[in-house]
Order: C-alpha cells, then sequence, then structure tokens
C-alpha cells in the first residue's frame, strides 16, 4: 500500500514537519542566497526593486544558513552507519539517541540527518517517488502509547478512525511503513514522555515494539535523556543496551566557537558590515549567549534583520547590545559553590 501525499501547497507554505508534505518541502527547499549588488547600483535601485531586492536579504537573514558544526557531523556519520547496520538485521536493532540541554541544537541535527538520509535514498533509488525513507515525529505532553503510534500515522497521511484501538493503529503504521521503505524514524522532544507514569511506559513499549516490528533505525532526541527516568529500570536498561549517545552541549570559548561566529559571519548579507569585525566580538558573543547556538543564531538573525530594517547594513557591539536573546540566554548563570577550604 502506498501513500498519496497532498499537493505540494495544498496544506500552505508553512506545513509542519511532522506531516509528510511539509517533511517533503523540507527536503526539498534550497534556498537561495541573495546576491550583493555593487553599493551604488543597491543605492540607485527604483523603490520597488530596492524593497524586492531587501525584502530577499529579509528572508535569508531570518533563516540564515545551518552551520555543519562537528556534532552535526558525527550525528550525520552515526546514523548513515546505524542504517546500514541494522537494514539486515532480525532482532536487536540500535538507535540513536541525541541528548543535551535546550537551545543546544538537537532538533537541528536530526533533522539534518533526516534530509541526509532521505536524498540519500532518491538517489540510489531515482525511481522511487512513493518511498518514504525518514518519519519525523515529535512526542506530545503525558504521550501515551496509542498517541505515539497515531502521531506516526498522522505524518503518514493515514485515515484513523475514531474508535480504532492502538492494535488497529499499529498494524496499519507497520504495513505502510514496510510498503514505502521507511528506514529511519526520528522521535523529537521525546523528553515529553513521563517515564514515572503507566502511560509513559506503554508509549516508551510501544516506541520499543515499532523497533522490533519495522527494520527502521530510531533516532530519539530530546533535553536530558541521558540522565532522566527514560534509562531507570529494566526498561532503560533495553534503550541503554541498544542506543548509542551524542550529547549536544554549549560551545565553549576557542576555535570551535569563532569559527562557528566565522561561518554565520560569512553568510551575511549586509552593504555596509566589515568582515572579520563579528569573528572579533567572540568573545561577547558568547557571554551574550553563552555559548548556545540556538541563542546565537536568534541574536544575529534578529540584528540582522534590523540592520537592513534600519539601514545601518552591518552588525556592531552596539546594535547586538540593542537586540533581546532568548530568555534562556539571558537567565543568570547558576552559582557555583566553592569547597570549603
Amino acid at each position: 500500500m502506498a501513500v498519496t501525499p497532498p499537493a505540494p501547497g495544498s496544506a500552505g507554505t508553512t506545513a509542519q514537519l511532522t506531516t509528510l508534505t511539509g517533511w517533503r518541502q523540507f527536503v526539498a527547499a534550497m534556498p537561495s542566497v541573495p546576491d550583493l549588488l555593487p553599493e551604488r547600483d543597491w543605492i540607485l535601485l527604483e523603490d520597488g526593486k530596492r524593497a524586492s531586492h531587501d525584502d530577499d536579504r529579509l528572508e535569508h537573514h531570518s533563516r540564515l544558513v545551518v552551520v555543519q558544526t562537528p556534532v552535526i557531523g558525527r550525528i550525520i556519520t552515526q546514523g548513515g552507519n546505524l542504517i546500514r547496520m541494522n537494514r539486515l538485521a532480525h532482532y536487536g536493532r540500535s538507535g540513536l539517541m541525541v541528548s543535551g540541554p535546550a537551545r543546544t541544537g538537537k532538533t537541528t541535527a536530526v533533522t539534518q540527518l533526516g534530509k541526509t538520509v532521505e536524498a540519500m535514498h532518491r538517489h540510489r533509488s531515482p525511481g522511487s517517488r512513493d518511498d518514504i525513507p525518514v518519519i519525523y515525529i515529535t512526542v506530545p505532553p503525558a504521550a501515551t502509547g496509542k498517541m505515539i503510534a497515531m502521531e506516526i500515522a498522522r505524518f503518514l497521511g493515514l485515515p484513523v478512525p475514531r474508535r480504532a484501538n492502538i492494535t488497529d493503529v499499529i498494524e496499519s503504521v507497520c504495513g505502510i511503513c514496510l510498503d514505502t521503505r521507511v528506514s529511519m524514524i526520528i522521535v523529537d522532544e521525546l523528553h515529553n514522555l513521563d517515564m514515572t507514569t503507566r502511560a509513559g511506559a506503554e508509549a516508551s513499549d510501544t516506541l520499543k515494539y515499532f523497533s522490533e516490528r519495522l527494520p527502521s533505525t530510531f533516532v530519539y532526541s530530546g533535553i536530558g535523556l541521558d540522565r532522566g527516568a527514560l534509562l531507570a529500570g529494566p526498561r532503560g536498561d533495553q534503550v541503554a543496551g541498544r542506543f548509542t549517545l551524542i550529547p549536544t552541549a554549549p560551545f565553549t570559548v576557542g576555535r570551535e566557537w569563532s569559527s562557528l561566529v566565522a561561518a554565520v559571519e560569512g553568510s551575511l548579507r549586509l552593504y555596509r558590515h566589515e568582515d572579520g569585525s563579528l569573528t572579533a566580538l567572540a568573545d561577547y558573543l558568547h557571554r551574550r549567549t553563552r555559548g548556545m547556538i540556538g541563542s546565537l543564531l536568534w541574536l544575529l538573525r534578529d540584528a540582522s534583520c534590523q540592520a537592513i530594517l534600519d539601514g545601518t547594513e552591518k552588525l556592531t557591539r552596539k546594535n547586538l547590545d540593542h537586540v533581546a536573546v532568548d530568555m534562556t540566554a539571558q537567565a543568570p548563570p547558576p552559582r557555583t559553590r566553592t569547597p570549603k577550604p
């Protein structure tokens, strides 16, 4: 049985990644980077053309580039290795767990992994239009086993009768996954699973059952998964024995952080920005964002758009000072206890 997704655009231009239409739009997206004109030509543009050009730059800065960090590279490499090992395994398939604090790039990393897996599948099997190599879902708060199964069904576009029981949903999902050669299932926001409750434990068991029924590699992502109830008790022992952990963390001041800032600076399309001036502020940017890639991109996206709108066309410490960062980066750093002599 094959699933036919809605026509592109039928769900709007911002379809969610947790739907097949939205995921395929994300995978196919190749955002263009606007070129900078000679400054005099830009100034002399007619009002309409200049506004259109500036709108293109605003759109570019509102998303900026996905920077290939070492962690993203490790996750993509490990994910590809696991797919190869799991493809012919009859049992005991291994998975990947990405865990870390908020704003450290977990979702970016796992979605880039999924995008890479899907691109490789399409390259190897150019006639695989109806295949669904990757499924991406997020875990709802207080999720149950049936809710997990229905999230996968919703991604696939499967109609679920109101009175369908969990067994019916699982059987339908497994049938479609096998028919469409699903090779990876990404489960994001897994910290929403409350393993201290019966419903949470059943949801964990449902994920494990899917992993036994399907020749797919499961990728879990969430906050604090490596130190929470997910890995506690007999169920936790099973998860720990099957999953490879890749932690994400804030960057420390140093070469990797400076390289990250330089990569983002290289993607700016501002007319009066001086190359290298942002990299020179690497220590300042680390203090403002605590080394969190999500907070850094938040700050620089906002500041870049403001620089276009107010006509300054450059990023300096002065205008960065006037841009608020997210609440996580603004909060005072946790106190460290000084050991008593």
